[in-house]
């Protein structure tokens, strides 16, 4: 006899991560920072006493980034990924009868997140350029709303939501409902019209930011972030976390990497570089790029989706793919940008002939 388990959890799909590459391939499927991690980060791994627990608040942590930022100690939470924090405060804050919203397509983590929460999605499809549209979202809102997800750069589709937009959108949302600003790519932004959440939080106390150090820092493989709100919202979502998920090694890392920022962001500009040169020959293509400003780049090849990556794979590049919308291509290692660009064309002139 089988056991009895939730239906809609029997049902949901568990999160896939980006498939590994074979040695002669490039694996540029999960927005990972090609670099190793920094000298400095790694003798501060060594130094971690692993007989022992971590410090459950991070409290090292916590005053480092609430230095940086400006911001009171219990304005600032940590847990195992920013993506943790995420569910954290869908738990909090939404449960049975309850709305989550966000943009579709965005962060395929965040379907699972509301249904295991109990609540249901809200989804408001993006605007030509694979944008956020705010307007239609604030729309969206109902008595039963209660977080709403904003996604800058957007995963997958790497495209910036302005200040202005999201100025706009805080003023047409009730002071009642959470606002998550997820902005784990934010290091690689260089439109300065893009949205900087941080820089909002004093006014909007219903808004928290969240960010990681799994991109920029290169800290994938240690699983840390952190989220920046008010003490009321942080705190409910320090109630809903599993006690001791941040490690010791992380803490420690994460710490490390703060300390070494500047020397880390100059490899954060050359993989902004690269990037842009990507897009621009990728543009030459014929591809309509939108942004990019994450560390990927996103090729909308809709129903030729499926053939497009066989092709990207045939060249030695592993992507993500997204059927039926397209592909997110991370930028990785300067050796991956003559395979990507040939396959990208190859993909092109295939689906251009099939019409």
């Amino acid at each position: 006899m089988a056991v009895t388990l939730r239906p809609e959890i029997a049902a949901l799909t568990p999160y896939r991560q980006g498939r590994p590459a074979a040695a002669d391939a490039f694996k540029l499927s999960s927005n990972e920072n090609p670099a190793p991690p920094h000298p400095a980060v790694l003798e501060a791994i060594g130094r971690s006493e692993l007989n022992r627990y971590p410090d459950g608040a991070a409290v090292a942590l916590r005053e480092q980034l609430a230095a940086r930022h400006g911001l009171a100690l219990d304005q600032v939470h940590v847990g195992a990924g920013s993506v943790s924090i995420l569910g954290q405060l869908i738990l909090a804050a939404a449960g049975p009868g309850d709305e989550v919203l966000y943009a579709w397509r965005s962060f395929e983590a965040y379907p699972g997140l509301v249904t295991v929460a109990g609540a249901t999605s809200t989804t408001v499809p993006l605007l030509e350029g694979a944008r956020h549209d705010l307007e239609a979202m604030a729309a969206a809102v109902t008595e039963r709303t209660r977080v709403a997800i904003v996604c800058s750069p957007n995963n997958p589709t790497s495209a910036i939501v302005t200040e202005a937009e999201f100025r706009a959108f805080l003023a047409a949302v009730p002071e009642t409902l959470l606002v998550i600003l997820d902005e784990a790519y934010r290091e690689f932004v260089t439109d300065p019209e893009a949205v900087d959440g941080i820089g909002l939080l004093a006014e909007h106390p219903n808004l928290v930011v969240l960010r990681t150090f799994s991109k920029a820092y290169g800290l994938a493989g240690l699983r840390v972030g952190y989220a920046l709100g008010e003490e009321t919202l942080l705190d409910a979502a320090r109630s809903a976390a599993i006690p001791l998920s941040v490690t010791e090694p992380a803490q420690r890392a994460a710490r490390a990497a703060l300390d070494h920022q500047g020397e880390i962001l100059e490899g954060v500009a050359e993989l902004v570089e690269r990037r842009e040169r990507v897009a621009e020959a990728l543009r030459a293509q014929g591809w309509a790029i939108a942004g990019p400003e994450g560390n990927f780049v996103w090729l909308p090849t809709g129903e030729h989706t499926a053939a497009a990556a066989e092709v990207l794979e045939r060249h030695g590049i592993v992507a993500r793919v997204f059927p039926p919308d397209g592909v997110r291509v991370s930028i990785g290692e300067e050796a991956s940008v003559e395979k990507l660009l040939q396959a990208a064309a190859e993909v092109w002139r295939s689906s251009t002939e099939r019409g």
